[in-house]
């Protein structure tokens, strides 16, 4: 902040001189509230929240057990799924199923 003043003070422009640090002038302003430098508020500490529609450990389990059936051990999840759907079933997606996957290593 004191390099943007002192710019500024010589006759710089406070734009360009927040372009030189990698800055914009907007969070330049921000950042300073009454002349005064604040903290920062964004919310990075802040928890991840798990979303509602998100499997829960039983059916992660479920989803695995099924996949690593032996009839079903060849075949990738975008081929999977359409199978589940043509008996009547759906256990999750193909991407959730690719995650899971990955997850486990396999």
């Amino acid at each position: 902040m004191t390099w943007i003043d002192e710019a500024a003070a010589a006759g710089a422009r406070r734009e360009q001189a927040c372009a030189v640090l990698g800055l914009t002038l907007r969070s330049v302003q921000r950042w300073v509230v009454a002349g005064e430098l604040r903290a920062d508020g964004r919310h990075a500490a802040a928890p991840c929240r798990t979303p509602a529609n998100a499997l829960g450990l039983d059916e992660r389990a479920q989803v695995l057990t099924r996949v690593n059936h032996p009839a079903l051990a060849d075949l990738s999840p975008k081929q999977i799924v359409p199978r589940w759907a043509d008996q009547g079933e759906y256990l999750a997606s193909e991407s959730t199923i690719y995650r899971l996957l990955r997850a486990q290593a396999q």
